[in-house]
């Protein structure tokens, strides 16, 4: 595994693989890697010839009252995971690097970036859909990958990615989880004991609505129900919403299209998210389509 830190050495590095014709897979991150991460390095590296990790918090998609200053940070074992999932070359920029001086010129989402987290981060994908698109013309990657979590934002990638015509495939790789259900999140460390039982109850919320969306239950609001009545051990819930995947409009009445239910919340001081993904068989969808 090489480690680079300026744009520089890592085109360098990169370019006699690309001319090469070797397919060139990336993971951005911002570091503090949990197991999560080590699913998506392990399926670029299954993929593609070469993997890039990117480690970088990225100012821009910090609010004013957000934990920048207190993100957490372990970049020792960030390289050992890296390593041991197959990285070929990890990616360690300075903010200066990324963000020049002057710099002004900014990618904006559009409507997709309006609700969900977007109702209560204004400017985060923007920060986001700005760092992303970069990143993409420092690696030039062939294939993305990206954890389905952060749901919203993947919407807010490929949607990027196919408006502004970057030659990227965009891989979305299942949420990783504890045995007890809880999404990894590196957030998680913000949680003491109490905090992270009662974290559980947003994935017990949701599992039980996927459980009944898979038994034959189909009406939105009783399936958004089922996945509410858990929440009542969190702090405060910010949302939970039954969206469809491509819009993320939100879903009235019969879900009769592939959806996502997802949900953020506050569990002490620590703000969490999680999703499940509702997609009706074939024949419910000829169904509806008749």
């Amino acid at each position: 595994m090489r480690v680079v830190r300026t744009i520089a050495d890592l085109r360098a590095l990169l370019r006699p693989l690309r001319e090469a014709g070797k397919r060139i897979g990336f993971v951005p991150t911002m570091g503090f890697l949990h197991e999560g991460h080590g699913a998506l390095i392990r399926q670029s590296a299954a993929r593609c010839d070469a993997t890039v990790v990117s480690i970088f918090v990225n100012p821009t998609q910090f609010g004013p009252s957000e934990d920048l200053a207190s993100y957490p940070k372990d970049l020792e074992r960030d390289q050992n995971l890296c390593l041991e999932a197959g990285t070929t070359v990890l990616f360690l920029p300075e903010a200066a690097e990324i963000y020049p001086t002057g710099f002004q010129t900014h990618v904006e989402p559009g409507r997709l970036a309006e609700p969900l987290c977007g109702r209560f981060r204004p400017g985060h994908f923007r920060g986001v859909a700005t760092v992303v698109a970069k990143l993409f013309n420092m690696v030039e990657p062939d294939l993305a990958f990206f954890g389905q979590k952060d749901f919203q934002q993947t919407v807010v990638i490929r949607r990027m990615a196919r408006d502004l015509n970057l030659p990227v495939d965009v891989v979305v790789v299942p949420t990783v989880r504890e045995a007890d259900g809880l999404a990894l999140s590196s957030r998680n460390t913000y949680l003491d004991e109490d905090a992270r039982r009662r974290a559980l109850r947003l994935s017990e919320g949701l599992l039980s609505a996927k459980a009944a969306f898979e038994a034959g239950e189909r009406d939105g609001a009783k399936l958004v129900e089922i996945a509410r009545k858990p929440l009542s051990g969190v702090d405060s819930i910010q949302y939970l919403e039954l969206v469809d995947t491509q819009n993320l409009e939100p879903i009235q009445g019969r879900v009769d299209r592939s959806a996502a239910l997802c949900v953020a919340a506050y569990v002490g001081s620590t703000r969490l998210i999680d999703n499940v993904l509702l997609s009706p068989p074939a024949s419910d969808l000829a169904a509806s389509a008749s």
